[in-house]
Parts: structure tokens; sequence; C-alpha cells
């Protein structure tokens, strides 16, 4: 019951922030866009992390289990998401080969806020403002994972194979195990 509820008063309030002229928060756009996609997304409030692998100590889980979402700029101006586990970095030849582009770059922080409504640490595919390609590494197919929610302080747990399909995600070796300092 209470479930319904609190969908009730997120949708007056995102009607009131519509109305005003307000975007709806990020965690309201991500829970939209799941919901649309018939999506089960669950988020978990926690305190600020500094990096991926304090954001994993806070919720009990490996670094592996949080996915980065990555913006990536094609040479033509396109641009498309890259989901990375925690613990990997995007093998640049590995994407290239399989986007089938020469190029291939991260954009700004700027561009990026501005091209998808979310700050870099909060960025996901749902509930961008623009749609893009999804590319995601084959180590995370199987697993519950948590990705950016659209805000700080939050994180959303979604099933990875859920999510890859809702996406029509090409799943694909593109990425290297990140060097340990």
């Amino acid at each position: 019951m209470d479930g319904g509820i609190n969908v009730a008063v997120m949708d007056i309030s995102n009607q009131f922030s519509q109305m005003a002229g307000d975007q709806p928060s990020g965690r309201a756009r991500v829970e939209a866009d799941a919901a649309a996609r018939g999506l089960a997304v669950r988020l978990v409030k926690r305190p600020q992390a500094g990096s991926l692998h304090e954001a994993a100590e806070l919720l009990g889980i490996p670094p592996s289990s949080i996915v980065k979402t990555l913006v990536v700029r094609r040479h033509d101006g396109d641009f498309l998401f890259a989901l990375v586990p925690g613990g990997r970095k995007i093998s640049w030849p590995k994407l290239r080969r399989v986007v089938g582009v020469n190029k291939l770059a991260m954009p700004d922080a700027a561009l990026a806020k501005e091209t998808t409504g979310y700050e870099r640490g909060t960025i996901t595919p749902l509930g961008s403002s623009t749609q893009w390609p999804v590319f995601a590494d084959e180590s995370m197919v199987g697993a519950e994972i948590a990705m950016g929610s659209g805000e700080h302080g939050y994180s959303a747990f979604v099933d990875a194979n859920s999510l890859l399909s809702a996406f029509g995600a090409v799943v694909a070796d593109i990425t290297d195990p990140e060097e340990s300092a």
C-alpha cells in the first residue's frame, strides 16, 4: 500500500514541477523510465561517496557490482552509453571495434550533463534526456548491479540482464581490468 501512495505523491510532485517549468528530479526520471520499460529498479539512499570503491563499501557490495555509465562521443558527433563494471576500464580498441568506428572520446563533464541531464557520478541511461545506444561489458551479465540513479546520494539496483534487454544493449568484451595502484 505504501508503494502506491508514494508513487501517487511522486506523480503529483512531478506534475507541479513540470507546471512550474522545472525538470523532474533525476530519481523521478529514472523511476518513470524504468516503469515505462517494465524494469524493476530499487533506489537506495546512501551517504555521499568520494569514489566507486567507497560507494561499494557503503553499500556492502563488491566494486564489480557497481556499473559506471560513461558517455562516449562518436567521431560523427553522436553519443553512446558504455556500461563499465567497477574495477574495469574502457578498452578503446575493443569498443571502437564493436561500435565499428575509428574514433571515440569522452566528452567533458559539462557536455555530458548537458546531453543527459545528469552530473557525472549519477549518469544512467534510465531517464536520460537523450536516448542513445547502450554498449555493455559482458562481465556484468547475470548480476544484480548498482548504478547511477540520476542524483547524488542514491544508487539504483537492477538486474543486469533485465536492464540490457530493456535497452536492446550490445553486450561484448569492451573493457580491460584497471591497473592496481
